[in-house]
């Protein structure tokens, strides 16, 4: 019926599964994208220098035209045009139009200051991305920046090979009968004739390979959603922040629950099938 454990997993698990599809498209091009040096683009400290220079240039022309700005209002407040200055719109309208006496057009001067304003903050952000990205050339020459870079050209040829297998296993209707472990042990005693008990130790590997799953998974959706959160966290939308960060957990466990049976033997596959019903 409606109310059954397999109709109700069944509508929590596509919610689930396709956050954890969401979350591992992200993860599979962002992880590579981060620590593989391939992706860095050449920075020296010349240019980092260079586009320091134009801040600062740009710093300086705004501090010069803010005090020829200061200057005028100290000059107009000295002749008393700043109290006897006309009120309401039109007012308004004619102290923007007007210039100063001294020559000086403090509504132009304005505009230059926040172009200059906006032009600085772009020129403080690519600064910044400079040095972040100077920091990832010499964090890749590192022995862990290797071992990473390494990670990602790893991982993504893995990604490429598991796109195309679950893309042969959707147009054949196909559903893997042995988990990854149990088959990776097998071909490797069947190549390499090595005398190994496959069910005991296939077993043991795929448990601690299930647990490592659950606990990098998690923590990987716990550090992107409090990053999320706390974007757009308040005081009043704390309750509702916590409400849905429940609610998304369970989702998400049970969605790990129905994945992860794949990685296990067949005999704990079956198991974990009788308890969810059949999905």
């Amino acid at each position: 019926g409606i109310l059954s454990i397999e109709q109700l997993i069944s509508r929590v698990g596509v919610i689930g599964v396709t956050l954890m599809a969401l979350l591992s498209g992200f993860g599979a091009v962002n992880c590579p994208y981060t620590y593989m040096s391939y992706f860095l683009r050449n920075v020296t400290d010349a240019d980092i220098l260079a586009l320091e220079r134009r801040l600062l240039q740009t710093m300086d022309m705004i501090v010069s035209k803010k005090k020829r700005i200061a200057v005028a209002h100290r000059t107009m407040f000295q002749r008393g045009e700043v109290h006897n200055r006309p009120t309401g719109f039109w007012g308004m309208i004619k102290s923007v139009t007007t210039s100063v006496p001294g020559g000086e057009n403090l509504s132009l001067i304005q505009q230059e200051v926040d172009a200059l304003e906006e032009l600085s903050r772009q020129l403080f952000l690519e600064t910044a991305d400079l040095h972040a990205t100077k920091e990832r050339i010499e964090y890749s020459k590192t022995f862990q920046g290797r071992y990473f870079n390494f990670l990602g050209y790893f991982f993504s040829i893995y990604c490429v090979w598991k796109i195309f297998m679950a893309t042969i296993n959707i147009v054949f209707d196909r559903v893997g009968k042995t988990d990854p472990v149990t088959r990776g042990i097998e071909i490797t005693v069947n190549y390499l004739g090595i005398q190994f008990d496959v069910k005991f130790w296939s077993q043991h590997i795929s448990f601690i390979l299930v647990g490592i799953i659950i606990v990098t998974s998690i923590r990987g959706l716990l550090i992107t959603l409090t990053k999320f959160f706390y974007a757009i966290s308040s005081s009043k939308s704390s309750n509702v922040i916590v409400l849905l960060l429940a609610q998304i957990m369970g989702m998400y466990f049970v969605s790990s629950v129905l994945l992860i049976r794949m990685s296990m033997p067949p005999e704990y596959r079956t198991i974990i099938t009788e308890v969810l019903g059949e999905l």
